[in-house]
């Protein structure tokens, strides 16, 4: 958030992304982690940085932010972490009960075709369509530098 380098950023966000996957996979939920790092990690971030490159803007170093700006970026900072946990803290945690899903390759990949109320086939369509249109906006960007540069 406060490097000058677009490059920079991307790479921080790439770091992100493989952070919050990190957290899935400490609780334990392997199969999210995973769609985390194929989606994000291999999908939009490596767009964004194709995007970048194909603007060939690379190395240019973008605009400092303001006193005033980062300042209110992290008042806006600390209050979503005070909400979130607020958030955790109220919340009661209830034991498991023990009925645990099953996590077997055979029952993902029946529900991953399923269309009914408990299937994964509507959530992969939105992520096709949230990667076509990064792809879209990474075309649109780089053609908007072409159409500068002539």
């Amino acid at each position: 958030m406060t490097t000058t380098k677009i490059f920079r950023a991307a790479i921080f966000l790439l770091f992100t992304l493989i952070g919050v996957a990190g957290l899935y996979f400490w609780l334990q939920v392997e199969f999210v982690a995973a769609v985390q790092i194929i989606v994000y990690v291999g999908g939009i971030v490596v767009l964004i940085i194709f995007s970048i490159f194909l603007t060939q803007q690379s190395g240019v170093e973008m605009e400092k932010p303001s006193f005033q700006r980062t300042i209110f970026s992290a008042i806006a900072v600390l209050c979503g972490a005070g909400l979130t946990g607020l958030l955790i803290y109220q919340h009661q945690f209830a034991v498991n009960s023990g009925n645990t899903m099953d996590d077997s390759p055979q029952n993902i990949g029946t529900k991953m075709l399923d269309y009914q109320d408990v299937g994964f086939a509507l959530p992969f369509e939105v992520i096709s369509i949230l990667l076509l249109a990064a792809m879209i906006g990474a075309i649109v960007i780089a053609l908007k530098s072409n159409a500068e540069e002539s």
